[in-house]
């Protein structure tokens, strides 16, 4: 991001395991919540950046219209509670992706309303949890979410996600998993919606460890940096604009 301004990035997590305590293992594993764990690592990770986190509980979800202003990239995971997502608040967070907010949508945030709007599709997946070993495989060595990160990134204990992803084709495809079962999955992937670039990641279910693991943590900053806007000011793409002049008008 061009400009002398602190980075800002949001992360926010609808908490609800963390409240639930369940699994009764979260706690272990993320004593500070899962967002705390991903804040925590972009804090190390992005020593410059303004970090902070937000809960489905807080009034607006945490994402009113002033903090979403200040936001120059949201980091969101969901899981139990989509539907509980208020429209309205979908909607903004919506608006400020396509005037140039950066957005990382995390494991179970692929069936969230705010994806689910950006992309048109389902995001529909295959799924199982029986705590297998994940494969992260880098298929874009250039890109530069995938600076630093070993390949293949390996994930002791995983939620299995597969194909088929219903999901339009990414503008890159960044990373694929592999699984025990023999499963693939387009686990790292791009878009570009308006202004706004978007990163998704699969790895990091609430019953395993996986956003204390350094390579995690290391893909998450990278794509903090990369999603970050270019321009400090948000600006909506019109949907139409003027002819400009000296052009002829027909």
């Amino acid at each position: 991001m061009s400009g002398e301004r602190a980075l800002r990035a949001l992360v926010w997590n609808e908490g609800v395991h963390e409240a639930n305590r369940n699994p009764p293992s979260i706690a272990e594993h993320y004593p500070d919540g899962m967002h705390g764990a991903i804040a925590a690592g972009l804090r190390r990770l992005l020593p410059g950046a303004e970090v902070s986190t937000a809960t489905l509980a807080d009034p607006e979800h945490g994402l009113g219209e002033q903090v979403l202003e200040r936001t120059d990239v949201l980091l969101w995971w969901g899981h139990a509670a989509h539907d509980a997502v208020d429209d309205a608040v979908v909607e903004r967070v919506v608006e400020h992706v396509l005037g140039g907010m950066g957005l990382l949508v995390l494991h179970s945030g692929h069936f969230s309303k705010v994806f689910r709007r950006l992309l048109g599709t389902t995001c529909s997946l295959a799924w199982r949890n029986e705590g297998e070993r994940e494969l992260v495989w880098t298929v874009k060595p250039s890109h530069p979410i995938a600076q630093g990160v070993p390949n293949p990134l390996v994930i002791p204990e995983q939620e299995m996600y597969g194909e088929f992803f219903d999901i339009p084709d990414p503008d890159d495809l960044v990373f694929i998993s592999s699984f025990a079962g023999g499963e693939v999955f387009r686990s790292g992937v791009t878009f570009t919606r308006g202004r706004g670039r978007i990163f998704y990641f699969s790895p990091g279910d609430q019953d395993y460890p996986v956003y204390q693991q350094a390579e995690v943590q290391q893909v998450l900053a990278n794509g903090v940096r990369w999603a970050a806007p270019d321009e400090p000011q948000r600006r909506m793409p019109r949907v139409s604009n003027p002819p400009r002049e000296g052009f002829a008008q027909r």
